[in-house]
């Protein structure tokens, strides 16, 4: 069973960083994407940033320049540094990845339980 553990929540001041990070543990053979999605009260839950297995990503255009993802493919973790926080940047961050389980011939989608980043202004 494909289990992810999320760390790195927290408060902030605006302009501040943060890094959360979630490890993949858990009968993986592969995985093919791995990223995070945000969702903030009252609003629907959103992609900030996800890596391939190739090493391209993708972002937010709210967060492009101030996020950076990066992945430890020996590791099965990612990582996002996330830089000038702002207020709008609170939420609840959920790591997400696609993997492809031992045993199995297809990829499913795994979710995390969330963790929370407020920003204060």
């Amino acid at each position: 069973q494909v289990q992810l553990e999320e760390s790195g929540g927290g408060l902030v001041q605006a302009g501040g960083s943060l890094r959360l990070s979630c490890a993949a543990s858990g009968g993986i053979f592969s995985i093919n994407v791995m990223g995070w999605y945000r969702q903030a009260p009252g609003k629907q839950r959103e992609l900030v940033a996800h890596i391939y297995s190739g090493g391209s990503t993708n972002y937010a255009d709210s967060v492009k320049g101030r996020f950076t993802i990066a992945r430890d493919m020996a590791k099965n973790t990612v990582n996002l540094q996330m830089n000038s926080l702002k207020p709008e940047d609170t939420a609840v961050y959920y790591c997400y990845v696609i993997a492809l389980p031992r045993g199995s011939l297809s990829s499913r989608e795994y979710w995390g339980q969330g963790t929370q980043v407020t920003v204060s202004s």
